[in-house]
């Protein structure tokens, strides 16, 4: 639970030939990352087996996935023989699939230009919609004209009267065929005598001319019924080229059904193949497997596995740790915040996985930050109505909401009210603004003294044991971070700063900076500057980190206040009216999804920085064991 699952590295020796099928069985048993052999293990003589299985694999494969991407087709629901899969056989099979792929590639590129066509006239269909008003030959408007001066374009409505004003002064008309909003479209006919004139009217009333396409070449009238004839054709040009994908894929059913059964069986080896090790008749396939599921692999070999072979395991080295795959087996509880943990990134194997621990601290200082037993409940409703498409994601609103709930209990909160509708259990925000930040104070020092505490432990499991102790992110990091608190609370309370609190925090700063001091072994004034400003740092660090998780009491305040505000001007619009109700609605609403969201982004902000940068190196291997597929892409 706060560790990835213990590993073994395995060693399946067989015959090369059998390779293949046991591929296939591995597979099935889904739970080996698959790992190149040592070098030291490999002979002079090694060689990677079957070194163009692979590039036959992904040909084929690359293929199928284009093909299946276009024609309908569903996989047989059976289950295929454990055999073995020559390289003739994928590349025959992606001859087939090769031809199949060109002629959907003819037809999509049909496609995809009968699309292009339609998007064109829908969008001079839209643009079209303007002029249809209009009762003359748009294509004039395209030509030079001899004695006529037209001008198309769009003006503001505000300016509509003094540019006819002006145009008629400057001998030109305007026409006015289509509005919207506070914008013209219009027409400005007249001489060509008087075209200097009418350029200064329109460049004075922000006249902005229109550029026509030049497929308007008619009256509005006739082209709309032209580009509604040729949508009309390509729909149907469209309709023929999805009837075609789908003669095509009941014509190759056969072939598409073969070739996956194929290539189901060749992907096991094909994603091995460049990590089997051969010599002579033998081969061996290495990986990690977790410790509890070593005996079941065992029988399921023995099972399955008709041929001679020898399964040999081991545990992790302490020079290979860092190289072991890391996998957490949480419950579908915890399962939804291992994603969240998973973005900061993976624990390394051996080191504590803090998904468990993330997963509480997120809904305490969510509920602390967020407590309405209203807001809260609406939040858990949204999880509950959206499970279908939230999927086990519905549970993270959920149980964010029910926290919410419990901790507006306490609060005495429903929707911004407190001590009204329901008593209050515990404390008001609002009312002991200094208890809440005392709280927030301590709930701080404590999480920081865990995370440092698990640095400490991450460090004596690798064989840090000198940091373990004497860093300022292990036991002498504590002893001073204790130590400084200890020494301002009795400073604060007694206004005294004694030889025992002068001791407790020179001790432990002392012990850091000396390890320090061993430590980096630079030139004796570079030596003493570094040393001591990794003293100051570690100071610093402490006192800022603390200070950051006052925001949680901040936070808690403002999310009152903020309620308390949208209440109060609800109640501004009168008692039961419609308009109080939208009001406070609408107020809540803006709460749930703004202030919500930037919680939870504080708290995020919190645990990923203040916490686990403490001692959560992040920078694991992810566990992906070999599986039966293959879908994607090479």
């Amino acid at each position: 639970m706060f560790q990835p699952v213990s590993m073994q590295r395995i060693y399946l020796k067989l015959l090369s030939e059998d390779t293949q099928p046991a591929a296939q069985i591995l597979a099935d048993f889904g739970v080996l990352n698959t790992e190149q052999l040592e070098p030291e293990l490999i002979e002079p003589s090694s060689h990677h087996l079957e070194q163009g299985f692979q590039a036959a694999f992904y040909n084929a494969r690359n293929h199928l996935d284009n093909i299946l991407y276009h024609l309908p087709f569903t996989a047989p629901k059976q289950i295929y023989p454990y055999k073995t899969i020559a390289i003739t056989d994928l590349t025959n099979i992606d001859k087939q699939l090769s031809v199949i792929s060109q002629q959907i590639s003819v037809l999509e590129e049909r496609q995809h230009q009968l699309t292009g066509q339609q998007t064109d006239s829908e969008q001079l269909l839209a643009t079209l919609e303007k002029f249809l008003n209009l009762d003359i030959d748009l294509g004039l408007l395209h030509k030079n004209k001899c004695f006529l001066n037209l001008h198309i374009g769009i003006v503001k409505a505000s300016h509509l009267q003094k540019l006819t004003e002006a145009a008629a002064k400057a001998h030109h008309f305007v026409n006015v065929f289509h509005r919207v909003d506070e914008t013209a479209y219009c027409i400005v006919a007249g001489s060509l005598d008087h075209a200097n004139q009418i350029s200064m009217v329109l460049n004075y009333a922000e006249f902005h001319p229109l550029q026509l396409p030049l497929e308007f070449h008619n009256c509005p009238k006739q082209i709309h019924d032209e580009l509604t004839q040729k949508l009309k054709q390509l729909k149907k040009e469209l309709h023929t080229v999805h009837r075609q994908f789908l003669q095509m894929g009941e014509q190759y059913q056969d072939i598409l059904a073969q070739a996956y059964a194929l290539l189901h069986q060749a992907a096991p080896y094909a994603m091995i193949a460049d990590k089997v090790r051969g010599h002579g008749e033998l081969s061996v396939i290495t990986g990690w497997i977790p410790r509890e599921d070593l005996i079941a692999l065992e029988g399921f070999l023995a099972q399955k596995l008709n041929c001679p072979y020898v399964l040999d395991s081991r545990q992790p080295l302490p020079e290979e740790r860092a190289q072991v795959p890391s996998l957490m087996r949480q419950s579908n509880f915890v399962q939804m915040y291992q994603s969240l943990m998973q973005s900061y990134g993976i624990p390394r194997y051996g080191e504590f996985d803090p998904t468990s621990l993330f997963m509480v601290m997120f809904l305490l200082m969510f509920g602390v930050i967020f407590g309405d037993v209203g807001q809260g409940a609406v939040i858990a409703g949204f999880g509950w109505l959206m499970r279908d498409k939230l999927k086990p994601f519905s549970l993270f609103f959920m149980i964010a909401g029910i926290f919410s709930v419990m901790f507006g209990f306490l609060y005495g909160s429903v929707f911004g009210i407190e001590d009204t509708i329901i008593p209050t259990l515990w404390i008001s925000p609002l009312h002991q603004p200094f208890y809440i930040l005392q709280i927030a104070l301590y709930w701080g020092i404590g999480f920081i003294l865990v995370m440092t505490l698990l640095k400490a432990m991450n460090n004596w499991r690798l064989g840090h044991h000198t940091e373990a102790i004497f860093n300022n992110n292990g036991l002498a990091g504590i002893m001073l971070y204790l130590g400084g608190f200890f020494s301002l609370k009795m400073w604060v309370e007694t206004s005294d700063f004694s030889q025992l609190q002068q001791f407790s925090i020179i001790l432990p700063l002392s012990l850091i900076l000396a390890y320090k001091w061993h430590k980096n072994k630079l030139p004796i004034g570079e030596q003493i500057l570094v040393t001591l400003v990794g003293g100051l740092e570690a100071l610093i660090n402490y006192l800022t980190n603390t200070l950051s998780f006052l925001r949680v009491a901040a936070f808690s305040i403002n999310h009152i206040v903020l309620a308390i505000a949208i209440v109060i001007l609800a109640n501004m619009m009168g008692e039961s009216s419609l308009e109080y109700w939208f009001m406070a609605i609408l107020g809540n609403i803006i709460i749930i999804l703004l202030e919500g969201a930037i919680v939870t982004i504080q708290v995020l902000r919190l645990e990923y920085y203040e916490g686990f940068s403490r001692f959560f190196s992040g920078n694991g291997r992810l566990f992906e064991p070999l599986k039966t597929s293959i879908k994607g892409s090479a």
